[in-house]
């Protein structure tokens, strides 16, 4: 997870009750898998002593950010984010690798030709 990722910051009140998200989503940064991944993550925790809500700031590696409210997202589905966007850095990186051009854009007319090893469709599979 944080391969993808340049900086957490976590923040939370340690007296707050609000703060699972933000312990449990802080146990897996810290996690040796994880840090083994990307050792030059920054991983900033702040101890408020206010009532901010907690909150999970994370950084991609190309310096989008995003903020989560920690009361209201449970850790999994920050961490299963981070993965889709990370995948999703992995394969335009590719392509820009590659020579080509980000987003790509495919032409409608090639999205319906036939692609050879399929089976082309009955006409009455296409009403259905």
């Amino acid at each position: 997870m944080l391969k993808f990722l340049s900086k957490v910051k976590i923040e939370f009140n340690a007296l707050d009750p609000r703060t699972a998200a933000c312990m449990e989503f802080l146990a897996q940064c810290n996690a040796r898998k994880a840090k083994e991944s990307n050792p030059s993550c920054q991983l900033l925790v702040k101890r408020r002593t206010d009532d901010h809500p907690p909150q999970i700031t994370v950084t991609f590696v190309n310096g989008v950010e995003e903020v989560f409210d920690a009361t209201s997202t449970p850790a999994q589905s920050i961490r299963t984010m981070i993965l889709e966007k990370g995948r999703s850095l992995e394969t335009e990186q590719m392509f820009r690798d590659a020579g080509e051009k980000w987003p790509v854009i495919i032409p409608e007319e090639e999205i319906h030709q036939y692609a050879p090893g399929t089976k082309p469709r009955k006409a009455e599979e296409k009403k259905q």
